[in-house]
Order: structure tokens, then sequence, then C-alpha cells
């Protein structure tokens, strides 16, 4: 997520109206998910980790309820912001082979991504990447540790309308 967010970096007056807008959303997405995310301000963009909220089983692609909670609050803040792009990368722990946690992956982030546009965020905002087991975030040595790495991490970007309308002034 944070190389999506390096990656659409702008800089300049226009980069400084679009941190400004993202700090914004960044601070209700804050309010809003409360302790169930990591909202980080990256750049010109925003990293959302969920800390409970989008966690799987082994072996499993299902939200559970409290995804669903965390992921509710999180498509009504997207959608007061609709010129954003979001980017959902699912990993998972090592236990299996890259010939099943990369499917696994793919499929965790595209529940994501089923549940945000049933939920009124427009698709073709959001893009979908499985990173299989390539990047923990903690050990995969207990449980714990696995635990953790089976998750979801979303990059939130400036979208062509915003960047044009901070390259006109206009934000």
């Amino acid at each position: 997520a944070v190389g999506a967010i390096a990656g659409a970096a702008v800089g300049g007056t226009t980069g400084a109206l679009i941190g400004k807008k993202m700090d914004k959303q960044a601070a209700e997405l804050e309010a809003q998910l409360g302790q169930n995310a990591d909202v980080e301000r990256i750049g010109e963009g925003i990293k959302v980790t969920f800390e409970s909220g989008i966690l799987f089983q082994t072996n499993k692609a299902d939200l559970n309820t409290s995804s669903k909670d965390a992921l509710t609050k999180f498509a009504k803040t997207l959608s007061d912001y609709p010129d954003t792009n979001i980017m959902i990368y699912g990993h998972t722990d090592n236990t299996g082979t890259d010939a099943i946690n990369q499917p696994l992956s793919e499929r965790r982030a595209n529940a994501v991504k089923v549940f945000l546009v049933n939920a009124g965020v427009g698709s073709p905002r959001i893009t979908t990447q499985g990173m299989g087991s390539s990047s923990p975030v903690a050990t995969n040595d207990t449980e714990a540790g696995r635990q953790q790495n089976r998750r979801v991490e979303i990059a939130i970007t400036a979208n062509e309308d915003m960047l044009k309308k901070a390259q006109a002034g206009e934000l």
C-alpha cells in the first residue's frame, strides 16, 4: 500500500492541496473507524490497515460481522470523497503453498471490494491485488503473528478529478 501511495505522489502546490484534502479525509476515517483501523497519512495518500476488522481465519476469505461493521463505516467516508482511488491489497500468512496463498489473498481483496461496491462505493474507483504471503507484518512463527498477517490493507490516492481540481486551485 505504501508503494502505491508513493507512486501517486504529485508534489509542489498541487501536492500540498491534495495533501490538505487527504488530511481531512484521514481525520474523518480515524473518527469513524476508531480503534478498528490504523489510518496513516503517507505523502499525498492514506494507508488504512484494519486491526481487527478485516482479519481472516486460516484459508478463509469470508468477512465476519466486525469486518462488515468496520467496512460499512469505511464505505460512508469513501462515498463522501468520490475523487479518490482505492487500492485493496489482500495478504495471507505463510501456511500453505504459494499456489494456495496467492489466489486466497486475491479472494480476500475481492471480498472487501464486493462489500464496498454493495455499500455504494463506485466499482471503477477500486482495484485489488493479492500479495500472497510476501509481505508479513509479524512473525509467522506464532498463531498471533499469523493472524496479523491474514489481513487486507487499503491505499487511498487522488484520482484524475482531484488532480485537475488541485491544478486549477479549486480544492
